[in-house]
């Protein structure tokens, strides 16, 4: 079987990780025709817009993108193209694994999470105005249709997973209407998983337990800036952005991105990590229902962690990112 796929290898590191993860999986043997796509910064000039039309009928036509990451200029009022694209394209849960890995140095050894963020509203809606010349307000939407298509995905997913618990995290305690409605609406889909045990949790105090006992929880679902906040909390955990992917989820379209950012000052020098994207990868191709790939590279990438040879030089090597994932395709059995 073959794919097609949209690559859009992104602003400053992206065109070089984007490369590495590329590679890795076309030495899987899964065939994809790839269907390659500017945005971000850089056509900017050209076409007026960091997110050309073209990018977002390019994921449509193909429902699968993999994609590097993107800059979105300060103080020139574009939108963020992550939260346009996630929008646009309706993607409505972003999930972000954090697992403990090997020769990944952290504070923590077993930790095992899935985030389930919703991705559509939220404060995130951009629904914001000036009232005055010394104020501004930001309105904050939350609707039953979105918090139960979040809730029943995360529960869906730990049913796939084999997951045993889902945690809802709010703030209904102060944010009575709006927390409450996502809460509620998590308390009656959970009704549909009698195998699958829930519980809410304030989202301080869901800070707070993270740091302490990260191996009590399974998947978490959260509101859209609960989950930002707290995704890279569990990336924290883990060992940085660096090494945590992500997928954006919809029902006609997905987007396998890396969570970390451009890093224009790394941007050609071939020395950057490229883990996040990797994995992204591995995500995208169990999306896929490539789960033997999917398996292969994840083998090959704990390997060449666990020998500690071949690594870029924020875990401890002197590896350039191409070098890195030479060894990952030279481990792939």
């Amino acid at each position: 079987m073959s794919y097609s796929i949209t690559l859009i290898p992104g602003d400053g590191i992206g065109p070089e990780i984007s490369e590495a993860a590329r590679r890795v999986i076309e030495a899987t043997g899964v065939k994809i025709q790839w269907d390659v796509v500017e945005a971000g910064e850089a056509v900017i000039e050209k076409y007026g817009t960091p997110l050309p039309e073209y990018v977002l009928d390019s994921v449509k036509k193909n429902g699968t993108a993999l994609k590097g990451p993107l800059t979105t200029p300060v103080g020139k009022g574009f939108r963020s193209v992550n939260v346009t694209l996630r929008q646009e394209l309706n993607l409505y849960a972003n999930v972000r694994p954090a697992r403990t890995m090997p020769g990944i140095t952290t504070r923590y050894k077993d930790v095992d999470l899935i985030i389930v963020r919703e991705n559509t509203e939220d404060l995130y809606a951009g629904i914001e105005h000036r009232v005055g010349r010394d104020a501004a307000e930001s309105i904050k939407i939350i609707t039953r249709e979105a918090s139960e298509r979040i809730a029943r995905h995360a529960f869906e997913l730990a049913v796939k997973e084999g997951r045993k618990k889902v945690t809802a995290v709010h703030k209904a305690n102060i944010m009575k209407l709006s927390d409450g409605l996502f809460l509620e609406c998590a308390r009656r889909v959970a009704q549909d998983f009698p195998g699958i045990e829930f519980e809410d949790m304030i989202v301080d105090a869901m800070c707070m337990k993270l740091v302490q006992s990260p191996e009590n929880y399974d998947v978490l679902v959260l509101p859209n800036l609960y989950g930002d906040i707290v995704s890279d909390l569990c990336a924290g955990l883990v060992g940085g952005l660096g090494v945590a992917p992500g997928a954006n989820i919809g029902t006609e379209a997905a987007v396998f991105e890396p969570v970390h950012g451009s890093a224009p000052k790394h941007a050609g020098l071939n020395r950057v990590n490229p883990l996040a994207i990797i994995l992204s990868g591995v995500m995208m191709l169990q999306h896929l229902g490539e789960m033997e790939a999917a398996g292969r590279v994840s083998r090959a990438v704990t390997a060449v962690l666990e020998e500690g040879k071949s690594v870029t030089y924020d875990l401890g090597g002197s590896s350039s990112t191409s070098q890195m994932a030479d060894a990952i395709i030279s481990k792939l059995e």
